[in-house]
């Protein structure tokens, strides 16, 4: 499945509900193996294994980050997807098209549980590629948006995201970091390694989403804004593993390892609630088993198009 036909057969509405299908399932994130990162001239391979139900699969993802300057992806690979009681192969998927479904719908349902459905609400967005615009209609499917505010290195790629919103029927303007002090909901979604903003900023009861990183030394958000949240991720085990975000301001002393209160599973099967007077924080590193149920779901939907 090329991307075309991966945009075509799952949008992000169905993704994000298939993510919380399999979390209800019983799928514990806690569970899954650890990612295998190796180092290569041209940048990091990753190997990302997971089982769960009746599918297996693997994706093998290259991150290039000279690729930018020869017009090339930044993340490139293939999903692998088998069946799961006998392990043949049943699809080979776009890699980098998959992950840019599943990461934003990963994101929204974050949102869908730890932002108010009341109310439309004011996003401030980081990040002006790919990722960016996946999780703008995520973000869309869960949520109603008062006003999007697009903050960018590339002005010009700020302003065409900015206008690609504006097309989905959304208020949008290009603006500066500062904009978070008046945000319901902020997406960092960039190649930082520094944060983004001023965690002061961000008002009590404000959302913030981080998924630029996987790496332990780099963040896209300050220490200020990590102790001052109610703190959620994916999985704990990778989070401690993987999540600058966290590890940063936990060895500078900010914060403890016991800061993160609950997993992605916790909000969706209802056993942990966000509480009111803090800012919410859900960290996402990328999980391979996201990657499995997407790609199931992908190749279900493939099976009984016409």
């Amino acid at each position: 499945m090329d991307a075309a036909t991966i945009a075509r057969l799952l949008g992000p509405a169905e993704a994000i509900d298939v993510l919380a299908e399999v979390l209800r399932a019983g799928l514990d994130p806690e569970e899954g193996p650890a990612r295998t990162s190796v180092r290569v001239p041209a940048g990091e391979l990753l190997l990302m294994p997971a089982a769960f139900g009746p599918y297996a699969g693997v994706k093998i993802a290259g991150v290039a980050p000279g690729n930018a300057a020869a017009g090339l992806p930044r993340i490139t690979g293939s999903y692998l997807l088998l069946d799961g009681t006998n392990l043949r192969p049943l699809a080979l998927l776009d890699g980098a098209a998959l992950t840019e479904l599943r990461t934003p719908a990963v994101s929204a349902l974050a949102v869908r549980h730890l932002t108010p459905a009341d109310k439309p609400l004011r996003l401030v967005l980081f990040g002006t590629g790919p990722q960016a615009y996946g999780h703008l209609e995520a973000v869309l499917a869960v949520r109603r948006v008062a006003e999007a505010v697009v903050v960018g290195r590339n002005l010009i790629g700020a302003r065409a995201l900015a206008g690609y919103a504006r097309t989905l029927g959304v208020l949008a303007r290009t603006g500066t970091p500062d904009d978070v002090a008046k945000a319901d909901l902020v997406v960092c979604c960039t190649t930082a390694r520094k944060p983004l903003f001023d965690g002061s900023l961000v008002a009590p009861g404000a959302t913030v989403v981080a998924v630029g990183s996987h790496e332990p030394d780099a963040r896209e958000v300050d220490s200020v804004l990590v102790a001052r949240s109610e703190v959620y991720v994916e999985a704990r085990s990778a989070a401690l593993r993987e999540a600058g975000d966290l590890l940063v301001p936990t060895a500078e002393g900010a914060i403890e390892e016991d800061h993160v209160v609950g997993g992605i599973a916790d909000l969706v099967t209802g056993r942990r609630t966000p509480t009111t007077g803090r800012p919410r924080f859900f960290k996402s590193v990328g999980m391979a088993w996201e990657d499995l149920a997407v790609a199931g779901a992908l190749y279900t939907a493939a099976l009984a198009a016409p």
